[in-house]
């Protein structure tokens, strides 16, 4: 199954994106205008080949989860838009907007 759902970052709209998958947990991704965040099932080194701003948050299943989940990796394009390690996915989602 695929959830597809609006997710609310302070007066923003931002996509989540939610896929069953067979025997693991789900993957979960939360897009915004100029990146995004990923969990642990998407490639952060694919992400930075391709140039693209995004964050990798791990141990999420939900997008709630997503926003409150510390970023353990950025893309360089990220970091210069502000991403940094430590901080929470929705603040990572906010200067991605």
């Amino acid at each position: 199954m695929i959830n597809v759902s609006q997710v609310k970052i302070g007066d923003k709209i931002c996509l989540g994106i939610r896929v069953e998958l067979p025997d693991s947990p789900p993957l979960v991704l939360v897009v915004a205008e100029k990146g995004f965040v990923m969990c642990g099932f998407l490639n952060i080194e694919a992400a930075e080949r391709l140039d693209v701003a995004a964050a990798m948050v791990s141990g999420v299943k939900t997008f709630e989860d997503v926003l409150n989940a510390e970023v353990k990796a950025a893309t360089t394009k990220a970091k210069r838009a502000g991403v940094q390690p430590g901080m929470r996915g929705e603040e990572a989602l906010k200067r991605m907007l």
